[in-house]
């Protein structure tokens, strides 16, 4: 009778950390999708600026230059924002600079300066490599190790699936009304930022399992910088380059 307990309660713990666990990923699994989404509004923005400001190719490009850069800016900060206040802070603090990035698109379409867009771009990309660095390994340690591919592949296929989606449902609002100048990006990118504020006040608030494995204690986060810069260089060099199947890999292997 005394053994009956302990056993009960012990069955429980693993079945609630399950359907925790469980929760998380779905919810990791929107933040997959809502910055694929948001990264290839990059490829719509290009030919719109070009128009609307009149500008060569080259200076085009600089919304891809301006908005990747920062993954390779920011990707020694981010991991620092993480150690310090760890992977659900960190998801938090990217959802909140990646949304000041979308409503920064409303004063930089007021204003109608060019390079105003290339500042909201690198402000936005610095927001999607927090929230990546953050990510990406956090999906891989929701769970057993034998299905971290798996889990990385549902993430991965919500971001392709995003990137697929986004240019059908967006070209025809940003592209086909490039002629009514700048002001046209206002709405979608305010509207994301909203969104993203809201989905800050859920990752802030919901109760996401605390990954020991993966979170770095403080007497590890000296130590361990070296490699996570290495690392995240790594994965966002990856999906810098669209290669979102090898940034996994790279995290499977690391």
């Amino acid at each position: 009778m005394s053994d009956t307990n302990p056993d009960n309660g012990s069955a429980k713990m693993p079945e609630a950390q399950q359907e925790t666990q469980k929760f998380a990923f779905f919810a990791m699994t929107f933040l997959f999708f809502f910055w694929g989404f948001i990264t290839v509004l990059n490829d719509l923005l290009i030919p719109f600026l070009k128009e609307t400001y009149e500008l060569s190719y080259t200076q085009a490009s600089l919304v891809q230059f301006c908005f990747f850069g920062a993954y390779f800016i920011i990707s020694p900060i981010a991991n620092r924002i993480i150690d310090k206040f760890g992977f659900q802070m960190g998801l938090v603090i990217g959802l909140v600079v990646t949304a000041l990035g979308c409503f920064l698109f409303y004063p930089s379409a007021n204003l109608n300066i060019y390079i105003l867009f290339l500042g909201s771009l690198f402000v936005l990309g610095s927001g999607i490599t927090v929230l990546q660095v953050a990510a990406n390994p956090y999906v891989s340690a929701l769970g057993p190790e034998s299905t971290a591919a798996s889990r990385l592949n549902a993430a991965q296929f919500a971001n392709s699936f995003a990137t697929y989606i986004a240019p059908i449902l967006m070209s025809g609002l940003i592209l086909g009304m490039a002629g009514m100048g700048a002001s046209v990006v206002q709405m979608p990118y305010l509207i994301m930022g909203v969104i993203l504020v809201a989905a800050a006040g859920l990752f802030k608030f919901i109760k996401l399992p605390k990954l020991a494995h993966v979170e770095a204690g403080e007497g590890d986060t000296s130590s361990s910088l070296t490699s996570h810069i290495i690392f995240s260089a790594g994965i966002v060099a990856a999906m810098a380059f669209g290669l979102t199947v090898v940034a996994g890999l790279i995290v499977l292997v690391a």
